[in-house]
């Protein structure tokens, strides 16, 4: 009776353990400094450093995707063209995928 007690016990702690598992990470992602954030807004460039950071079959980050402007809109692979800071790329508009870049 008390093994079976104990066993419900632990197997119910395994279960729900991921799901109380605390995340404190934010997509995983880094943001702009504030002082590159307003000279972004001034400029509407990014800085040379993160451009560099757009790598086909990496994810770009979630900071560089927001300020892109959609140039052909998803199609029926889940693809989508956008331009950020003057480059076409070509991804996966779920995981942010980097799949070509067109333009330089």
């Amino acid at each position: 009776m008390k093994i079976s007690v104990v066993i419900s016990l632990l197997s119910l702690a395994l279960i729900t353990s991921p799901v109380i598992a605390k995340n404190d990470k934010k997509h995983g992602d880094k943001s702009l400094p504030p002082g590159l954030q307003k000279k972004y807004e001034r400029t509407g460039q990014l800085p040379p450093g993160w451009q560099k950071k757009i790598v086909v079959g990496k994810p770009i980050e979630y900071d560089i995707y927001r300020h892109h402007k959609v140039i052909v809109p998803v199609d029926n692979k889940g693809l989508i063209t956008v331009s950020i800071d003057g480059k076409l790329i070509r991804l996966i508009e779920a995981t942010r995928e980097v799949v070509e870049i067109l333009k330089k």
